[in-house]
């Protein structure tokens, strides 16, 4: 009898030794953080630019904590007007080497300023520890203005001669998404664990949870806006809180099974995400970062997003990259 030799298996990855990602994964991750910290500096606007104007109540953290008092509306104001600047070449790729860096510290000295008034938005910490990594990382080597910047042959096409290293899976490129990863599992553990620190078992098997929903409900009635109408509703039940509660800090805890992928990642991230629409929807208090799935980015095949785009999509760009090409000519 012939021995048939079996095919070699691959051999298992580690998440962050043996990350390995396209440089167009990094890219896409790039272009998507990059877009919604932008954007949010745009909504949040005025509320950034009101720091300027207090002067009571400051006790710096982060960045801030370097700080002993406020500093004059006008650094706030250049803070501003440098990190939207910064950011849209952030986006783009466009001198990424100084605008990611530059963005990145921009967003983590607001953020740090905001929140020494004394609210302080776990979303935002993992926002910018996003932005820092993807600042010191190869982000802008495809997908950018800088790739596009490269050397011509003189037939006036780019030279992708250098470039051709850069087509296969790199660690280069895949720790940093690993590394946002780790960042990504590591925030929802340490909330479930500072819960169970605060208090115990009892926030499991007690009404902490409860009294949660029912403070935000009563903050919001006092102050004249309009509470959660399912709040009310739902404060009222008995049996149900202890398992919310379970259910809360298991998600947080299980979170690093996320980085094992397939579907258990899948499981956990939409079991997370309905976490916060729960939040959302019973206490009204929104966190835009993972609701809108940028905050799991990092989990995904993300590039996905523009090269399995749409055939008529995808007719569309192609002949848009046309008319320039011809337009250059």
């Amino acid at each position: 009898m012939t021995a048939h030799a079996e095919p070699p298996r691959e051999r298992r990855r580690l998440p962050v030794v043996d990350a390995l990602a396209p440089p167009e994964r990094l890219a896409m991750l790039r272009i998507l953080v990059g877009a919604f910290a932008v954007a949010y500096l745009l909504v949040r606007f005025p509320v950034f630019v009101q720091l300027g104007d207090r002067r009571t109540g400051f006790d710096g953290v982060g960045l801030a904590a370097l700080l002993d008092r406020p500093v004059p509306g006008r650094v706030v104001d250049a803070v501003i007007v440098v990190s939207l600047f910064t950011g849209f070449g952030f986006v783009l790729g466009w001198r990424f080497r100084a605008c990611g860096p530059a963005f990145a510290l921009g967003m983590l000295a607001l953020g740090s300023y905001r929140g020494s008034w004394g609210q302080l938005l776990h979303f935002e910490n993992l926002l910018v520890i996003y932005l820092l990594i993807l600042a010191l990382s190869p982000a802008s080597d495809s997908w950018s203005i800088d790739s596009r910047r490269r050397p011509r042959r003189a037939d006036g096409s780019h030279d992708r001669s250098s470039d051709d290293h850069r087509s296969s899976e790199s660690v280069a490129y895949g720790f940093p998404i690993a590394l946002a990863s780790l960042a990504l599992v590591t925030t929802y553990v340490i909330a479930g664990v500072a819960k169970l620190r605060y208090g115990g078992l009892d926030w499991v098997l007690g009404d902490t949870l409860r009294n949660h929903v029912a403070y935000a409900a009563a903050r919001l009635d006092l102050l004249g806006g309009s509470p959660s109408p399912l709040a009310g509703w739902l404060v009222r039940l008995d049996g149900i809180w202890p398992l919310l509660a379970a259910g809360t800090i298991v998600i947080e805890l299980a979170a690093p099974v996320a980085l094992l992928g397939g579907r258990i990642r899948t499981t956990w991230v939409v079991s997370a995400w309905l976490l916060h629409v729960g939040v959302l929807v019973f206490m009204l208090i929104g966190f835009p970062f993972p609701l809108l799935l940028v905050a799991f980015a990092p989990l995904y095949r993300v590039e996905r997003l523009w090269t399995d785009r749409p055939i008529w999509l995808l007719r569309s760009t192609d002949q848009i990259a046309a008319r320039a090409a011809s337009a250059t000519r």
